[in-house]
């Protein structure tokens, strides 16, 4: 245990500037990307529509597993390399940060093949997936075209990505994202409804798209490294004793947690290829889950800001402060859900279904799946919002810890156990299935509070018994505070 000096009265208190943004005002530009981001991938179902239920069963079912993939990729590779960039940023390490580009692009040189190998692997072997045979042939086309395409456009942004938001300019990430909905909308409608190409045209529009938002990012991203080494003052030429592992340190964690969300949805078509209507069945459950991540955009775009705001106040050993900023968000989040995604599910769901489902079979599932969805996002507010709060008090397990239990203890009796109350209640089992996925999502939020509510009781109380009023910041290094940096 690392040895604190002795208190010596309120100047070591930590002192938070007047002037600091609440997690609010924080999250507020972060909401408006996350959800033209989020618009990106759901356009393609309203296209996916014209074409037919099977289209709509690859474009908002099937293909999720593979898209949550290349997510888990992306978002481990992006959270590692922009926390490492930041940080020499800060330190004026004009060296180091060269060095972490660097090592980025060759991790991206292996992460391309890899995924285009796979989109290969899902063009030739689609077969072999356990589908309905209806679907076989779009699932093919769809999924290898948008992973082998998007392979080379989503895992090259990363690197511009990263350094435009560790040079803090959040409105290029937005603006990204809107060029590339903007060129995704415009191709599909050409390669629908003027070229004819049908679920080829929906994938190839999707990548051409993110190609798009590539370019403006790489843009972006050549001003601000041209202003930074113009400035001359990125002097040092301190660099990184093992810069691969920097980033991989940050970067796997995170690519777990995300990789566990594909199990889901692997899971869920995996129960539901097997019934007699399976691809109705499959076709509403993913529109109900597109539908769903759509809903929980904001509250995801919240859980972005929790992470520098925990960890500052943290730092400043103002612990108050962080259970204010985490009641903020979860309120917030609440009313969002109430009073905007109960009353858009229930007067808006019929008209979506009948836009998005073809036939009345997945028009009726459709409808009553979207009803689930206010009760879907209240029960991921916690699991959502602690897992950056824990990475914010320097804690990675926890997050880690609660993916596994979620997505591969509960997942699974829940998803069972759901579909069996259904057949015993005389109701489809779609709804039990999407039932017991919420119970599960509930109990793993529930028992996340209960951990950070002990947490911060824990970490407060040390702090107090060592003599502060606020925790001083050199307790943010002690090992001594549980699974502290694991």
């Amino acid at each position: 245990m690392l040895s604190l000096p002795a208190p010596d009265g309120p100047s070591r208190m930590a002192a938070r500037p007047a002037a600091a943004p609440s997690i609010l005002k924080m999250a507020a530009p972060l909401i408006l990307s996350f959800g033209m981001r989020s618009l990106f991938t759901f356009v393609d179902s309203f296209y996916a529509a014209t074409l037919g239920d099977e289209a709509v069963a690859v474009v908002s079912g099937l293909s999720m597993p593979f898209e949550f993939l290349m997510i888990a990729f992306w978002v481990g590779l992006s959270t590692g390399l922009t926390s490492n960039l930041s940080r020499a940023m800060g330190a004026r390490e004009g060296a180091r940060i060269d060095q972490l580009l660097a090592v980025s692009r060759r991790i991206v040189w292996c992460l391309v093949p890899l995924f285009t190998a796979l989109g290969a692997v899902a063009y030739f072997g689609a077969d072999r997936f356990g589908l309905p045979p209806n679907v076989v042939r779009p699932f093919a086309i769809y999924v290898g075209v948008l992973v082998g395409g998007s392979a080379l456009s989503s895992f090259w942004s990363i690197i511009p990505d990263s350094i435009v938001k560790a040079h803090h300019d959040t409105r290029s990430t937005m603006w990204a994202g809107i060029w590339s909905n903007l060129i995704n909308v415009g191709l599909n409608t050409i390669f629908l409804f003027a070229f004819h190409w049908g679920i080829l045209g929906i994938a190839l529009s999707t990548v051409l798209g993110r190609f798009g938002g590539l370019v403006y990012a790489l843009r972006k991203a050549a001003q601000h490294e041209a202003n930074r080494k113009a400035s001359g003052l990125d002097a040092s030429p301190a660099l990184d004793p093992a810069p691969l592992r920097s980033i991989l340190t940050l970067a796997v964690p995170s690519a777990l947690t995300y990789a566990l969300m594909a199990f889901e949805s692997t899971l869920v078509n995996w129960l539901l290829a097997r019934r007699p209507d399976s691809t109705s069945s499959i076709a509403a459950c993913g529109i109900y889950f597109r539908v769903l991540i759509f809903a929980i955009m904001p509250i995801m775009a919240t859980a972005v800001a929790v992470l520098p705001y925990v960890a500052r106040r943290f730092g400043e050993g103002d612990i108050e402060s962080i259970r204010r900023g985490l009641r903020q968000a979860s309120l917030a989040a609440v009313a969002y859900g109430v009073a905007l995604v109960a009353p858009a599910a229930i007067f808006g769901g019929p008209y979506l279904a009948r836009v998005l489902a073809r036939s009345p079979v997945t028009e009726g599932l459709t409808q009553g799946a979207l009803l689930f969805c206010p009760l879907g996002c209240l029960a991921s507010i916690p699991f959502i919002l602690c897992r950056p709060a824990f990475e914010g008090l320097q804690r990675g397990r926890p997050g880690l810890v609660m993916a596994v239990l979620r997505y591969l203890v509960l997942t699974v009796p829940c998803g069972f156990s759901g579909m069996a109350v259904a057949r015993l209640l005389g109701q489809h089992e779609v709804y039990g299935l999407l039932a017991g996925l919420i119970v599960a999502s509930a109990t793993a939020s529930l028992i996340f509070l209960v951990w950070m509510r002990r947490t911060l009781a824990q970490v407060e109380g040390r702090g107090r018994l060592m003599g502060y009023d606020r925790l001083a910041p050199a307790v943010a290094g002690d090992p001594g505070s549980g699974d502290l940096g694991a």
